[in-house]
């Protein structure tokens, strides 16, 4: 079928006649005016003539924020609606054309195609995008890209509106006149629509933890991040595209064994020197709890850790199994947040082969601060190589040249700036330097070297960020001293630098634009579909209870849960100390920004609200 075009507003309808015999495509052009005062216009006669001619249809008098009312149901859905520089009339302020376009978008998002774009040409400025050059304040601009959001639409692409191009056309209209205006630096904005926000309702997880199925409840947060399979080998994702390249340089210095298969979800234990308001605790349904001798022969309790290396007492914050009569003794279990531990125990359990490089890989969590690089979820890819006391340092110096090598022939095929990777001694470095990555793991274990990748685009280097760690461990067995050497790498960094993605999230969007940028698994330079995405600020104060201390890793996963992401900064900018009472009194800054849906400012509003009705019942804050 032909690709079917609505025109809105035309005034002269020479933009609608520079369109006729395009193959392909059916033209509906309409003006808000009647045909009489229409056809009144300079050269507007000589165009409905000629798009009549050509078989296209035309209405006259469209209320642009009424489209539905003017088409029958079968005739209602659009592939492309053009609205070229909309106006109210006259001397219309930008608060009433601001007020136009929602409308506009509202209606257009009834008859407009799944795929469907929506073009939008405006003045220079008016936009108030960057793309606009110069760029008006934001409050004196038409807000497009926020207003669209209303309708459920983001900008996916915007370019010159380059009027002398198009045959034949003649901008007409000014305040109401049959008079030209000036379109220079004029620019199209083009729209698609967006996902929706997701509303994620409760969800359970089964998994088989030791020969018994098990199921959870998925922590809310992490509702649309359990079971993703982006690293199952029919995916696409540019992180498996990534492992299978690593690997692959690996093997051809070490004999290699992937070992993925025995990875279980629940870690149970302490963690050494992890607090644990940084993990996500679980609670199992009771009759559903692993014994402690059945959990003692697995994995995931193969590796002993301290009451004393836990940050907290065990009574503070923490989710344990329900014991009931009958029920097993409680035990404590989490989302792994590391796979070091389950590397450790392939060399504790005395079932490895010196020399030869085991592979684990796989999402883990981490409760954490919101930051742009911070993530509650990525894909953890471990190396464990034992060798002889002595040659570490040869196997250390193996490891990082073949990954060098992987990673420099990844980034060949998007050549758009310079990566640099460097090994750099773990003592180089401040606490204030490492990102969230490093100073997780961190805590696990003593460090030796952190492996850091530099951007340069344009000539400007940026400092390099943290993608992988090194960490090495003595361990005596019987027939020698074996060395066994830990590589850890955080595969969505790699993923976003070689790529050039900006935003973490956008790795776990669900729109289908994202991995399409990407087939077969081949790697190129990502082109954002949600361009100039707005952003909204709000503060929140409240008082701090009596006597407790302030968590502010659980105020920050509030945030994510009752925003879905969409909170991407959180600033303490004031506290206050009353000095009759000693109460204190917090003051911070959300700002709110979604990478790849569209977020209006009412959306913004109402999480808003629920978050100050979530920190008060959940934290104990008394809210402001």
């Amino acid at each position: 079928p032909a690709r079917r075009v609505l025109l809105l507003g035309e005034g002269n309808f020479s933009f609608a006649a520079s369109l006729c015999g395009a193959a392909g495509t059916h033209i509906v052009a309409t003006c808000y005016e009647s045909e009489e005062e229409a056809s009144g216009r300079g050269r507007a006669a000589e165009s409905i003539r000629l798009l009549r001619e050509s078989g296209a249809e035309i209405v006259f008098s469209v209320d642009c924020t009424k489209l539905k009312d003017y088409f029958l149901p079968e005739r209602r859905k659009f592939d492309c609606i053009y609205f070229n520089f909309p106006h109210c009339g006259r001397k219309a302020g930008v608060v009433k054309n601001r007020e136009l376009l929602a409308h506009f978008f509202r209606s257009s998002a009834e008859v407009l195609t799944e795929e469907g774009e929506v073009h939008v040409a405006l003045c220079n400025g008016q936009g108030g995008t960057p793309a606009d050059q110069p760029r008006r304040e934001w409050h004196n601009s038409w807000q497009i890209v926020a207003v669209a959001a209303g309708a459920g639409f983001i900008l996916s692409n915007v370019h010159p509106f380059k009027a002398e191009t198009i045959h034949g056309y003649k901008c007409t209209g000014y305040r109401s006149q049959d008079k030209s205006f000036c379109v220079e630096g004029a620019l199209n904005h083009i729209f698609t629509r967006s996902m929706p926000l997701p509303y994620f309702k409760p969800m359970s997880c089964e998994i088989e933890l030791e020969s018994r199925k098990v199921s959870f409840q998925v922590p809310q947060v992490l509702v649309d991040k359990i079971n993703r399979g982006f690293l199952d080998i029919h995916s696409n994702h540019p992180v498996l595209s990534i492992k299978e390249k690593l690997t692959a340089e690996l093997s051809q210095a070490f004999p290699l064994q992937n070992v993925d298969y025995c990875l279980s979800l629940l870690h149970q234990g302490h963690l050494n020197g992890v607090c644990h308001s940084n993990v996500f605790s679980i609670i199992l349904s009771p009759e559903e709890t692993p014994s402690t001798e059945e959990m003692s022969n697995g994995l995931a309790n193969a590796v002993s850790f301290s009451h004393a290396d836990f940050c907290r007492s065990t009574d503070e914050n923490v989710q344990d199994v329900n014991v009931q009569e009958g029920c097993h003794i409680s035990q404590r279990y989490y989302l792994r947040p590391s796979l070091l531990p389950y590397a450790q125990a392939i060399i504790q359990r005395g079932t490895f082969i010196p020399g030869t490089l085991y592979v684990l890989s796989g999402p883990v969590f981490r409760k954490c601060l919101i930051s742009p690089n911070s993530m509650p979820v990525f894909h953890e890819m471990v190396f464990v190589c034992a060798v002889n006391r002595g040659t570490e340092n040869s196997c250390i110096q193996m490891l990082v040249h073949n990954i060098k090598t992987g990673i420099h022939s990844l980034h060949q095929t998007v050549p758009s700036f310079k990566l640099s990777i460097n090994l750099q001694e773990a003592t180089s470095f401040e606490t204030t330097e490492l990102n969230d990555f490093a100073a997780f793991e961190s805590q696990l274990s003593k460090i030796q070297y952190f492996i850091c990748l530099e951007m340069d685009t344009s000539g400007c280097s940026e400092k390099g960020s943290c993608v992988g760690i090194i960490r090495t461990a003595l361990y005596e067995l019987v027939s020698s001293e074996l060395v066994v050497v830990f590589l850890s790498l955080n595969l969505d960094l790699l993923a976003m630098l070689i790529c050039g993605i900006a935003d973490w999230r956008m790795l776990w969007t669900s729109d289908t634009r994202f991995l399409r940028q990407f087939p077969r698994g081949e790697l190129t330079l990502f082109k954002s579909f949600s361009l100039y995405p707005p952003s909204y600020v709000h503060d929140v104060s409240f008082w701090l209870p009596d006597g407790e201390q302030f968590d502010e890793v659980a105020f920050h996963t509030i945030a994510r849960q009752v925003s879905g992401e969409t909170v991407i900064s959180i600033q303490l900018i004031d506290s206050f100390q009353q000095s009759e009472t000693g109460r204190r009194s917090l003051c911070y800054r959300l700002t709110f920004q979604c990478c790849d849906k569209a977020l209006s400012c009412q959306e913004v509003a109402e999480m808003q609200l629920l978050f100050r009705k979530e920190i008060n019942r959940r934290l104990n804050l008394t809210v402001r």
